[in-house]
């Protein structure tokens, strides 16, 4: 919904934003894989599969922000206002908080340091929210067409910075 909603408004940010979530439900999905194998060397194969596959989608989302975000302040782009855009982040900042505790007490209780290092990816989008927030709520209230563009760019070093650590192979995502 972010995807489509971010690119009928010609809003990198919120693209971006629906990006990342999408690589959210993928490491979901992929600590729920890895949590259902029987042996040892499978999870451990499975994660690192995982890693990898996380940690691509990470850096290419990074290289995809810098590139379209620099191409639309310099050709001055202002993106149409997004109410789907705004409601969305402000869900996510009520929503995943509260997400990220509830996984992380599941962690805890499995004793499972990938769970809990997807609750700390899930907090990581409440910052993305944020920034969404402010690039949507500012190109809209304010005018100011540079907004979209800049907290896209904002976002770069959080993404970036998960994309190094899933290839560093420390439990990301």
């Amino acid at each position: 919904m972010a995807v489509a909603s971010g690119v009928m408004a010609g809003s990198i940010s919120l693209v971006s934003f629906g990006f990342d979530s999408i690589i959210e439900v993928t490491s979901g999905a992929a600590v729920l894989w890895r949590m259902h194998l029987d042996q040892p060397e499978q999870r451990e194969q499975a994660e690192r599969v995982s890693l990898q596959i996380v940690s691509v989608c990470f850096i290419a989302l990074a290289a995809y922000i810098v590139v379209e975000s620099i191409k639309s302040l310099y050709e001055h782009e202002q993106p149409s206002r997004s109410i789907t855009g705004i409601v969305l982040a402000v869900v996510s900042l009520v929503v995943m908080p509260l997400l990220s505790r509830a996984k992380q007490r599941v962690g805890k209780r499995l004793n499972s340091k990938a769970m809990r290092a997807d609750a700390t990816q899930t907090a990581f989008c409440t910052y993305l929210s944020a920034i969404l927030l402010f690039g949507l709520a500012a190109n809209w209230l304010l005018h100011w067409w540079w907004a979209d563009s800049a907290a896209a760019l904002a976002m770069v070093p959080l993404v970036a910075r998960e994309g190094i650590e899933c290839i560093r192979e420390k439990a990301c995502c």
